[in-house]
């Protein structure tokens, strides 16, 4: 007999960490998993946001904690996890979303920027996913692990987006979540990727005060930029029942950009 489909999407009694999650798409996706009734804990740099997250979050009903970190350091992930598991009790699902990027022609890219963007991008996935599955996952044979990739990672650049190592690193997490999503299947954990395009936030402001927000819309079959909403749907669908059969896969929430790319 089938389950009813309000069963499959709750997250009641699962728990969630959520990097890069006091602001923009990482704070969407806890919104998200908390309004399906998961408990969130919180991770990024600066303690002032992830208060600010936490008592919005909190103010919607959720149960959310947080920790301060520096994902992009190995010791701080560790930290953060031991203190998930201590708050938690568990992590049923780990979303990888701390990011950054930098903006410089690929001739004079600096490689101090290059190894920033790198370690916190693609090597951070990697200390949170082993970190995460050793504590939980693999212990108890359950664990849905969600990356932010992005369409960058899809594709190469226009010459005005001079992203080089950005592009780099979100292609290697598209990769990344293929082979994860290969190895740990047998463990009962699942390893997907949402992949965005551009969406309004901290991050992506320079460049479409460069680019002209208009213009990048009009890019997309769908003539608009991502919003408050558009992500909340694919990460409820990797966390929850109903995506338990999906595994390795990545999810382009884009308007359509990487329909005319090929990506």
């Amino acid at each position: 007999m089938s389950t009813p489909i309000q069963q499959l999407m709750s997250l009641e009694g699962r728990t969630a960490l959520v990097t890069g999650g006091s602001r923009g798409l990482g704070l969407q996706i806890a919104e998200s998993l908390g309004e399906a009734g998961a408990k969130i804990l919180l991770s990024s740099r600066k303690a002032a946001d992830l208060e600010e997250a936490a008592a919005q979050l909190q103010a919607k009903g959720i149960d959310t904690r947080w920790v301060a970190a520096d994902a992009s350091q190995p010791e701080d992930a560790q930290r953060v996890v031991a203190e998930a598991m201590e708050r938690l009790g568990r992590i049923d699902i780990l979303v990888n979303n701390a990011g950054a990027t930098w903006g410089a022609p690929a001739e004079t890219h600096p490689l101090e920027a290059w190894d920033k963007v790198m370690n916190l991008n693609i090597r951070s996935l990697f200390v949170f996913s082993q970190a995460v599955a050793n504590a939980s996952m693999i212990p108890r044979r359950f664990g849905r692990i969600i990356n932010v990739a992005s369409i960058a990672g899809l594709g190469g650049n226009p010459p005005e987006m001079q992203t080089i190592a950005y592009n780099t690193s979100k292609g290697a997490v598209v990769n990344f979540t293929r082979a994860l999503a290969g190895e740990w299947g047998r463990h009962g954990i699942t390893v997907n990727a949402i992949a965005p395009g551009f969406f309004p936030s901290r991050m992506t402001k320079g460049l479409l005060a460069t680019l002209g927000a208009d213009k990048m819309a009009a890019h997309a079959p769908l003539h608009r930029l991502g919003d408050d909403d558009d992500l909340k749907g694919a990460a409820l669908l990797f966390a929850s029942a109903a995506g338990k059969h999906i595994t390795g896969q990545i999810l382009a929430v884009d308007g359509g950009v990487s329909a005319l790319t090929g990506g």
